[in-house]
């Protein structure tokens, strides 16, 4: 029998559209989209299956478009494929996505995990706004030769450092936007395939988010965690965690932390999850899968 994990992503999957079909289809996913809009104090629904692009795709809207859709997505498993939601044996989720982990998990109801969202969204938003920053893909170099770019990048008194370990040579860096625009001839000179510029608000998971996580640990602090039902591998450490005192100072510390992806992805293969489900929208988190076992069983379910 297959050991089941669902994945959840993260800021950047957001497409104009997503979570309408499953909306039309099931009214669960209909009363969960009226819950969180009445949460959030305006219509979540409009925006995620109209758009416009720009609107979902800052960060103030996208983090709570993102959480609810994932969400929408577990109730769209319940009614379509009960089995793999009652085999789940544990969850991880990139970045933003490790709320929906938690939330699936029992961890923290959908409730205190969308209002989580909602400061987070505007928390980073604000951050971002205060600072000229961004992120950039460097593809086909391993972790210590971006390290090195990063150092070679950086303007002295600027933040540059990798942010999201994705794969083995697929890692985004962050930083103030003088040294992101030193990164692509450093990484090329290196011997980079690609370097991609991220259409995204700031330098998430740097300390440029340090206003950012200040403000979360506040709100952080007034939810109430539980001990969840099966294992959330965490972003910050690639650990499985199963204690409810953990999860706090995890996002908080994920705000500015890199988030360690491809650490999670190899440990849940080693500890024995071989069969995962993309939960959401998007197919990222299943190509990244890929690259680490390519004939890793894999399901997506909102394409």
């Amino acid at each position: 029998m297959s050991k089941i994990a669902f994945l959840f992503p993260g800021q950047g999957a957001q497409t104009v559209g997503m979570g309408k079909q499953v909306w039309e289809q099931h009214d669960t996913v209909k009363q969960l989209f009226v819950q969180a809009s009445d949460i959030l104090g305006y219509s979540i629904e409009d925006i995620c299956f109209e758009g416009p692009k720009e609107k979902l795709d800052s960060t103030v809207i996208s983090q709570p478009a993102l959480f609810v859709t994932s969400m929408a997505a577990v109730e769209f498993l319940k009614a379509t494929n009960p089995e793999a939601v009652e085999a789940c044996a544990g969850v991880a989720g990139l970045s933003l996505g490790e709320y929906s982990a938690l939330a699936f998990a029992g961890a923290i109801s959908f409730e205190d995990g969308l209002r989580l969202v909602q400061k987070r969204g505007e928390a980073m938003q604000a951050a971002a706004d205060a600072c000229d920053s961004g992120m950039v893909t460097v593809l086909g170099l391993d972790p210590d030769q971006v390290a090195t770019v990063c150092d070679e990048a950086r303007v002295e008194g600027e933040v540059l450092q990798p942010a999201n370990y994705l794969g083995a040579t697929t890692i985004v860096v962050s930083g103030q936007k003088a040294s992101c625009a030193n990164v692509e001839g450093v990484a090329e000179k290196a011997g980079a395939m690609k370097v991609l510029p991220q259409s995204v608000a700031g330098a998430f998971h740097t300390p440029v988010m340090d206003p950012a996580s200040g403000a979360l640990e506040s709100a952080v602090g007034a939810v109430t965690f539980s001990d969840p039902r099966v294992p959330v591998y965490c972003n910050v450490d690639a650990t499985a965690h199963t204690q409810s005192g953990d999860f706090g100072p995890l996002l908080v510390k994920q705000i500015c932390a890199p988030v360690r992806w491809h650490d999670t992805m190899t440990t849940m293969i080693a500890d024995g999850y071989d069969e995962f489900y993309e939960v959401g929208t998007g197919r990222v988190l299943r190509s990244l899968l890929k690259r680490v076992n390519r004939k890793m069983p894999t399901h997506g379910t909102l394409d």
